[in-house]
């Protein structure tokens, strides 16, 4: 049965004021105004460009690098020491310009780490004091540098970067359905205390008119003083009740309008309809926990960086040699075009390595440190997992008994009401005792909150399910796909 009241609209201010209030805000206006406006939207907005940045940094490693670099001009003019041919050394004043100019394509080797590029480079040698001139062109040159047995941080990078994007793109969803969530509870903190202050409110109004019968009967002597004292004291203690109710809403409302930029003052909230009744298994949202959970990707990425750091220890001890070749033409002349005629083959090939000798256990302690923290990663991964498949679990559970008892407040608000109403038409009447009254009068109270908390509760799982999920299960959809 739908309970009294449910699109009851609560004010905020004084029953005084209510004829100015704005058009009352309903739950899904308040979220979407929080996901459109609120900083922690616009935060999570932010993180999620940065990491699009950061993938679109990644993938440029992987692709040709174009680049032109040089030294135009490298004029000098000092007094340098100049080995003479009787082989003494005289201090003669230089004029020179040393100038370079080289454009350069290369492309990281992902597989294997090294760099091929292509390159043309011309240099410029001008002796100012003996009006010489000469070029050293290079118009063509393709090379390798590949290294031996080091760290292959790109071939890391393929693996993990991916994930780390995808992880980031889910985690701007999961952000959106915690503020959802967020919201959510600070809309039924207010409603609450709206609904406290609304009760209060017919309270003191029913109990203006029973003063006001318990006078009559007093003057009659059908009532004794005691009864009349007691109904006055009613009469205070829902006033009180009253401007505590609004008073608590006004502070409560701070924390929505923080999150939302909403007006604390002017805020009026509508009751919201029963939360949507999904049946839901704990199998299936566990299916589509794991496939779309950005936490279920954070384990996969932290189980290949704990591999990436070992991988990286082994690396950078020990044997560390690296290739370098390349091929090219060259030639040298008075004039830069007479540098193109008669070019002359050139080869360069050069394998340097390090090899510790004596590291008194270094290598192995750096190695098996890495291991170790491989070891304590794949611990704590798989302690997280559980714990996380837990929390889905016992979400999904309680999600039927939280519509259940929602069934139940709703039911009980509703007999509350009506038996409050009963009451007090028979108190009037005269049939019934005001200590019966008072007790229904507590029980409506009390039903009308507790259908409120039983609300709230069932609005937060709903959307608590949604984000342990990242899964629409009213919709049949992903939350990413919308």
């Amino acid at each position: 049965m739908v309970p009294l009241g449910t699109g009851l609209l609560l004010l905020l201010t004084t029953p005084a004021l209510a004829q100015s209030q704005p058009v009352p805000l309903t739950l899904n206006q308040v979220i979407d105004q929080a996901l459109h406006e609120s900083a922690a939207a616009r935060q999570a907005l932010t993180t999620r460009d940065k990491s699009y940045w950061q993938w679109r940094t990644y993938q440029a490693n992987y692709r040709p690098q174009l680049g032109l670099q040089g030294t135009v001009p490298g004029f000098s003019r000092v007094i340098t020491p100049v080995v003479q041919p009787d082989g003494t050394t005289d201090f003669r004043a230089v004029r020179i310009n040393n100038s370079n100019l080289a454009l350069t394509v290369s492309q990281n080797i992902g597989l294997t780490g090294g760099q091929l590029f292509v390159a043309s480079e011309v240099q410029r040698f001008d002796d100012f004091n003996g009006r010489l001139k000469r070029y050293n062109n290079q118009p063509v040159a393709i090379g390798l540098t590949q290294p031996l047995g080091k760290f292959n941080a790109l071939k890391w990078d393929r693996q993990i970067e991916p994930l780390r994007y995808e992880e980031s793109r889910r985690q701007y969803v999961e952000e959106r359905e915690t503020i959802t969530q967020r919201i959510t509870e600070l809309y039924f903190d207010v409603l609450e205390q709206q609904v406290n202050a609304e009760v209060a409110g017919q309270n003191v109004q029913a109990n203006e008119e029973l003063l006001r019968i318990g006078k009559e009967r007093y003057q009659l002597g059908r009532l004794s003083q005691s009864d009349l004292l007691r109904l006055e004291l009613n009469l205070l203690n829902a006033r009180q009740a009253r401007a505590q109710g609004q008073l608590d809403a006004q502070n409560a409302a701070v924390s929505l309008q923080s999150y939302t930029g909403l007006r604390a003052d002017a805020l009026r909230l509508a009751v919201p309809e029963v939360a949507p009744r999904l049946m839901v298994s704990v199998e299936q949202a566990l299916v589509q926990a794991r496939q779309n959970r950005s936490l279920v990707l954070a384990f996969r990425r932290r189980l290949l960086q704990a591999e990436r750091e070992v991988a990286l220890a082994r690396g950078t001890t020990g044997l560390q040699a690296v290739l370098s070749a390349n091929l090219g033409y060259v030639n040298q002349a008075g004039n830069l075009w007479d540098t193109y005629l008669a070019l002359q083959n050139q080869q360069q090939v050069q394998l340097t390595f390090a090899l510790p000798l004596l590291d008194w256990g270094r290598q192995k302690s750096i190695v098996k440190t890495a291991a170790l923290t491989r070891r304590q990663v794949q611990t704590d991964v798989a302690q997280e997992e559980a714990g996380f498949e837990l929390s889905v679990q016992v979400q999904a559970t309680q999600l039927a008994t939280l519509s259940q008892q929602l069934d139940l407040a709703a039911r009980a608000d509703t007999l509350a009401q009506q038996r409050y109403t009963i009451a007090q038409a028979t108190y009037k009447v005269g049939r019934i005792s005001l200590t019966d009254l008072t007790i229904a009068l507590a029980e409506k109270d009390q039903a009308r909150r507790a259908y409120i908390r039983a609300l709230r509760a069932a609005w937060v799982a709903h959307y608590r399910l949604r984000a342990l999920t990242l899964y629409d299960f009213e919709r049949q959809l992903p939350l990413a796909a919308q």
